[in-house]
C-alpha cells in the first residue's frame, strides 16, 4: 500500500522536543590527567547543571558534588572551569564561582571564598612543585569601574580566604563607554588568557589584548621566568600585534612553545624557541588552525610526544584533525570521521582525546586513534540514529551581489515515511549562527532533524564575518554588520531558489545572540523571509552598546561604527529603527538573566511589534541566561517555534507548546 503525498512542513516525526533535549546526556570541554579523561555532561534530569566526570580504566565516575554546577562565568562565556593533575582536581562551581579541590584521600574543599559571584577565576595551570595555581581573575567587586581581568596566583591549599596573588594586573578602567584608542602593548592589559606552565615550572605563557579589539582581531602572546615562590620575575613579548592575532601557547618541552598566530591572514602554526630567541612560522597554508577564543581553556592543538603537534584545521568549513611536523613543516590528515573537533588534549603518543561530532551521529567525548583515525566514544551518547532519518550536509556556495564567496551548509528533509506531491519543494529555514565570529559545522543535531524529519530544508549561513575561511572573510563584516550578513543569507536564499531546491514563499530565518540580531535586521531590510525566530537577539544597537558587558564591550565599535561619534549608525543599523518595514510574524524568545543580551532588547521590540498590530510572540524564560540551560525551557522553546511556524504556513502540526 503505498504513502499518500504530504505536504513538506506538515510532516508526522518521531522526533520530538523532548528527545532532542531531555533525553540525552551532553558531553563537553574534555581534558586529560595522564591516561586519565575528565569532561562535563549536562544530565536531563539535573536542570542543565554540569557534572564533572572523570574516566579512569575503563570506569567512569563523578568528581563534583552532587548539586554542584561546573560552570564559570569569566567573561560571561565561561570556559576554563576545571583542570586536574597528578590526580588533584580543581573545578568552579557556578553558583558562587568558588574554586573547589577533589585530592586522593581528603573530603572535597573550597579553596577560595564566596564572593557572591562577583570573582570569576577560570584556566588553571596546576604547579605542584609551588603548591599553587596560575588562572584568570575577573573582579567585578568595584561598581565604578568595568571589570578587572588579571592573571594571578591562588594557593592549592587555601586558605578559603585567598582570591589570588596579582601577577600580571588588568587594566582598571571606569565603567563610562567611550571610543577607545588602543592602549600601548606594555599598558596593564585589558584582558588576559589561558596561562601555561612549561614542563619544568620554571616558565608560564599567557595571552593579553586590549580595548576595542576582540581576542581574533589582536593580541600578544607572552612568556615570564618564575622564581621559587611562583612570582614573574621577568617577562618577554614573543609574538602578536595590535593588527595580528595569536591563540594560546602549547609547550612541546622546557623551552619551545606552538601557538596559532594569524599575521599572514591565515592561522598557522609558529614555534618559538625561548632559549635561542627564535620565532619561526612553522607552515604555511591558506588553511585557518586553531580557533576564535570565545571561551577560556579551549583547546585546538597539543603536542605529542615524539615532538609533532596534533592540531585541528578547517577545511570547506569543516573541521580535520591534522598532525604537524613543525620540523619539515609537512601536516598529515588523520582520516577521523569527525568533521567538529574542539577540547583536543594528548591521552598517550597515539591517542587524542576531544569532544567530536559527525554529520551522522550525535557529538560526544571520544578518544581517536592518531594512526588510523578510529573514533571511540568515551562519554555516555545517544544511540546513533536510524540512517534513513538522518539529512546529510552538502557544502554550498554562492556569490554575494557583491561577487563575494560565501560558504554554507544546506540539509534537505529526511523522513522515510513521507512522500511530498509531485513538484513540490520544501520550505527552508535559514539558521544563522551566533558570534558573529562564529561558524556552522557540519555535524548531526537532533534539533536539525527535529525540523528535517518534518520536512523542513535547513540551510546554515557561514556569512561574511564567519571564522575558519581567513582572516580577509571574517572581516568583511567590520563596519557592516546587519548589512553582509543579512545580503549573504538572502543571497543563499535566492540561490537555492534559483536552483529549484527550495520554495521561495515559505522560507523563515532563525537564529540566537547575534545571529538573533542578525534575524531581526533580515526582516526590517528585506522581503524574502516569511516568518522569524530570534532567540536572545538584539533590537535596539544603542541600548547593546550602552548595557552589555566587558568582553563585548567594544566589539559593536569594530562591527558597526565608533561610539559615541558614530551614534547614528547604530541607530540606522537597529532593527527597532526600521520596524516598519517588518510585515511578517516574528517569535521573540529570552531568557529574564541574560548579562549579555539583557531582556530590555526582546521586550522593545515586542512592545512595537504590539502596538502595530503584527502577529507575534513573545517568551521570557525565568532564571535562563544567555543560551538556554534548563531542558525544559528549550523544550517549551522549540515547540513553540514548530507550532508558530506552522500557523504561518498554515500546516498541521503533530505537537503543542509544552504545558499547552
Amino acid at each position: 500500500m503505498s504513502t499518500p503525498p504530504s505536504p513538506y512542513g506538515a510532516w508526522p516525526s518521531p522526533i520530538s522536543a523532548r528527545d532532542v533535549f531531555a533525553t540525552s546526556t551532553a558531553s563537553a570541554s574534555p581534558i586529560t590527567d595522564g591516561a586519565d579523561v575528565y569532561w562535563t555532561e549536562a544530565r536531563p534530569a539535573d536542570a542543565g547543571r554540569l557534572t564533572l566526570v572523570r574516566r579512569r580504566a575503563g570506569a567512569t565516575e563523578d568528581v563534583s558534588l552532587p548539586g554542584h554546577n561546573v560552570r564559570s562565568r569569566l567573561h560571561e562565556y565561561g570556559g576554563g572551569s576545571h583542570a586536574a593533575a597528578d590526580g588533584l582536581v580543581l573545578y568552579v562551581e557556578f553558583a558562587t564561582q568558588q574554586v573547589w579541590r577533589v585530592a586522593p584521600g581528603e573530603e572535597p574543599r573550597p579553596i577560595t571564598p564566596p564572593s557572591d559571584g562577583l570573582v570569576r577565576l577560570a584556566a588553571f595551570a596546576i604547579d605542584h612543585r609551588r603548591g599553587v595555581a596560575y588562572c584568570v581573575r575577573e573582579d567585578q567587586r568595584d561598581t565604578a569601574l568595568e571589570p578587572v581581568t588579571s592573571l594571578v596566583r591562588i594557593s592549592l591549599d587555601g586558605p578559603n580566604h585567598d582570591l589570588g596573588t596579582v601577577l600580571v594586573a588588568g587594566r582598571e578602567r571606569p565603567r563610562a563607554l567611550t571610543s577607545d584608542e588602543q592602549a600601548d602593548v606594555e599598558s596593564p592589559p585589558d584582558f588576559v588568557l589561558d596561562p601555561a606552565l612549561s614542563p619544568d615550572g620554571a616558565r608560564l605563557a599567557w595571552v593579553t589584548w586590549n580595548h576595542p579589539n576582540m581576542p581574533w582581531d589582536g593580541s600578544w602572546l607572552r612568556v615570564g621566568e618564575l622564581d621559587a615562590a611562583g612570582d614573574l620575575v621577568s617577562h618577554r613579548l614573543v609574538a602578536g600585534a595590535e593588527d595580528a592575532a595569536v591563540e594560546p601557547a602549547v609547550w612541546l618541552d622546557d623551552h619551545r612553545i606552538t601557538f596559532v598566530s594569524h599575521e599572514s591572514g591565515w592561522g598557522n602554526h609558529v614555534v618559538a624557541d625561548l632559549t635561542a630567541d627564535l620565532v619561526v612560522r612553522a607552515h604555511a597554508e591558506e588553511v585557518d588552525y586553531g580557533a576564535p577564543r570565545w571561551q577560556a581553556g579551549m583547546s585546538a592543538y597539543a603536542g605529542l610526544p615524539d615532538g609533532r603537534i596534533a592540531t585541528v584545521r578547517v577545511v570547506d568549513g569543516a573541521d580535520e584533525l591534522a598532525l604537524l611536523d613543525p620540523a619539515t613543516g609537512e601536516a598529515t590528515q588523520v582520516p577521523t570521521s569527525a568533521t567538529a573537533i574542539a577540547g583536543l588534549h594528548v591521552v598517550d603518543a597515539g591517542h587524542v582525546v576531544a569532544h567530536t561530532g559527525r554529520p551522522d551521529a550525535p557529538a560526544t567525548v571520544s578518544l581517536i586513534d592518531l594512526a588510523d583515525g578510529t573514533t571511540t566514544p568515551l562519554a555516555p551518547a545517544e544511540d546513533d540514529p536510524d540512517p534513513a532519518w538522518v539529512s546529510l550536509p552538502t557544502s554550498v556556495w554562492w556569490d554575494s551581489p557583491a561577487g563575494e564567496p560565501t560558504q554554507g551548509f544546506l540539509y534537505p528533509p529526511a523522513n522515510p515515511d513521507m512522500v511530498p506531491p509531485e513538484g513540490a519543494r520544501p520550505p527552508l529555514i535559514v539558521s544563522l549562527h551566533g558570534g558573529p565570529s562564529g561558524r556552522a559545522t557540519p555535524v548531526y543535531t537532533a534539533q536539525r532533524a527535529y525540523w528535517t524529519s518534518r520536512g523542513f530544508a535547513v540551510l546554515d549561513v557561514n556569512y561574511g564575518g564567519s571564522t575558519g575561511f581567513g582572516t580577509a572573510y571574517r572581516c568583511r563584516l567590520e563596519g557592516q554588520w546587519g548589512v553582509v550578513d543579512v545580503r549573504d543569507a538572502v543571497a543563499g536564499v535566492r540561490h537555492l531558489a534559483d536552483a529549484g531546491l527550495i520554495d521561495p514563499e515559505r522560507t523563515v530565518i532563525r537564529g540566537g545572540s547575534a545571529g538573533g540580531f542578525s534575524v531581526l535586521a533580515a526582516l526590517t531590510s528585506s522581503d524574502v523571509f516569511r516568518a522569524g525566530a530570534s532567540y536572545f537577539g538584539i533590537s535596539d544597537l544603542v541600548t547593546l552598546v550602552e548595557d552589555t558587558h566587558k568582553f563585548e564591550s567594544r566589539y559593536p565599535q569594530r562591527l558597526i561604527a565608533p561610539w559615541p561619534e558614530g551614534r547614528e549608525v547604530y541607530v540606522e543599523r537597529s532593527p527597532l529603527t526600521h520596524v516598519d518595514r517588518l510585515a511578517v510574524p516574528l517569535i521573540l524568545l529570552q531568557g529574564d538573566d541574560d548579562r549579555v543580551v539583557p531582556p530590555a532588547q526582546a521586550e522593545l521590540m515586542a512592545r512595537v511589534l504590539r502596538d502595530k498590530g503584527l502577529p507575534h510572540e513573545l517568551v521570557m524564560y525565568a532564571g535562563e541566561g544567555h543560551g538556554f540551560r534548563d531542558p525544559a525551557t528549550n523544550i517549551d522553546a522549540l515547540e513553540r517555534e514548530l507550532a508558530f511556524y506552522q500557523r504561518v504556513f498554515r500546516l498541521v502540526s503533530d505537537v503543542s507548546p509544552a504545558g499547552s
